[in-house]
């Protein structure tokens, strides 16, 4: 189970922001901060630039969003969802790097660092690489932080962190395919991202209050979490996060960040 412990419909929402560089947009960061309570903001690696991450963090802190820090494979060319394989020091040295980027502009902000979720392909390795997830739980250690770990139950990225007395927070996704065996659909192939909005409301309201989803043949799959992605990158993604929100409160659900 998570360290921090599940409590009956209450949920976190988080969101993939500041993912542009430069000129360069590509999610609706300000929307998307008036509706969800954690905010994984990109750390320069995939996506992000200085001036970004200082205004993601000026307005989750001024709308009183948690600040996460969404750290990745030095990968800008692929948005950080490319396999790489990196030594475990360099890694966690990468990983400091980024959470210490960000934590300058979060004080400036007047808040901190609140949590660590990595990215993309990094954040589907440490699901089963023990080597790469302890890397990455070096860095966050090297931080200087005992930063909560969000990511999927099970994971060795939960164990290291775990062996490593860091508090996890089990994370679950509405707009992802699941497969039979709880982890995510590889995005190639077909069907991985949920498109239907009727479909990813549905999907939020099981995870939240019966802890189930329906895999992608069907079959059903418990899935433990305090924590519910919406990624801010897919067209529509704010209106639908206000309508998941919205539905969830319906309901009964309680949101509301973990940290």
């Amino acid at each position: 189970m998570s360290d921090l412990a599940v409590q009956p419909a209450v949920i976190d929402l988080n969101a993939d922001l500041g993912e542009g560089f430069g000129r360069w947009r590509l999610t609706d960061d300000d929307a998307l901060l008036s509706v969800v309570t954690s905010a994984n903001v990109a750390c320069g690696f995939h996506a992000g630039d200085p001036g970004t991450m200082r205004r993601v963090c000026e307005r989750a802190a001024a709308g009183d969003v948690v600040i996460g820090a969404q750290v990745s494979y030095r990968d800008l060319a692929g948005f950080g969802r490319r396999a790489m394989d990196v030594p475990a020091d360099e890694l966690a040295d990468e990983i400091s790097y980024q959470i210490g980027a960000l934590e300058v502009f979060a004080r400036a902000a007047g808040a901190r660092v609140g949590y660590v979720k990595p990215h993309g392909a990094l954040y589907n390795r440490c699901v089963h690489d023990a080597e790469q997830a302890a890397a990455v739980v070096a860095g966050i250690r090297a931080a200087g932080e005992s930063l909560p770990v969000l990511g999927l139950p099970d994971s060795r990225l939960h164990e290291a962190a775990r062996e490593a007395q860091l508090p996890v927070v089990d994370e679950a996704f509405a707009d992802r395919a699941y497969t039979a065996g709880g982890t995510l659909v590889p995005r190639s192939e077909p069907g991985a991202v949920i498109q239907d909005p009727e479909e990813v409301v549905r999907r939020a309201l099981s995870i939240a209050r019966d802890a189930t989803v329906r895999s992608h043949d069907g079959q059903p799959v418990t899935v433990r979490a305090r924590s519910l992605c919406l990624h801010g990158d897919t067209p529509g993604a704010a209106a639908l996060a206000r309508r998941v929100k919205a539905e969830l409160g319906s309901a009964g659900v309680m949101v509301r960040s973990f940290v």
